[in-house]
């Protein structure tokens, strides 16, 4: 597969919804997506954590953009459980995707979500591990012909 990082960025930037909440492709490599999102009050529950929705997106769309590096562009997500580890704060969410197994028409991903720059706990660099979610994502793509 070769992995055109532009036409990434555009389906992204495609997405309203994606466009809303400040999605970022950070990194797009075969078998491989980091999606980066900052943080604002408008994505925050009444606790002031990050809201639960916005970590499944962020799973969710790591986790068919990492599917797509290996199955093309014509991909859609079939299932997605995630589970949620710890309240999410700081000044970035990150979700990080990577394929565990591919084929023709599908790939299974898994993805961890964590926030850098929490200011009351200090943590930065490493981040802190808020959720960790798994996905089938298939391509729309007709199976080749043998």
């Amino acid at each position: 597969m070769i992995i055109d990082f532009p036409l990434a960025e555009s389906v992204l930037a495609a997405q309203p919804y994606s466009r809303v909440i400040g999605a970022r492709l950070a990194v797009f490599e075969t078998g491989t997506a980091t999606l980066e999102i900052p943080v604002r009050d408008e994505l925050l529950q009444h606790d002031g954590f990050v809201h639960g929705g916005v970590l499944c997106y962020a799973a969710d769309n790591a986790i068919t953009f990492a599917a797509g590096s290996v199955l093309g562009p014509a991909v859609l997500t079939s299932g997605l459980s995630i589970d949620y580890l710890r309240p999410a704060r700081g000044r970035t969410l990150l979700a990080r995707a990577f394929v565990i197994h591919s084929g023709r028409r599908q790939a299974v991903c898994r993805c961890d979500v964590l926030t850098i720059g929490d200011q009351d706990t200090g943590e930065d660099a490493a981040g802190t591990l808020c959720a960790v979610a798994q996905g089938t994502v298939l391509t729309r793509q007709p199976a080749p012909q043998l």
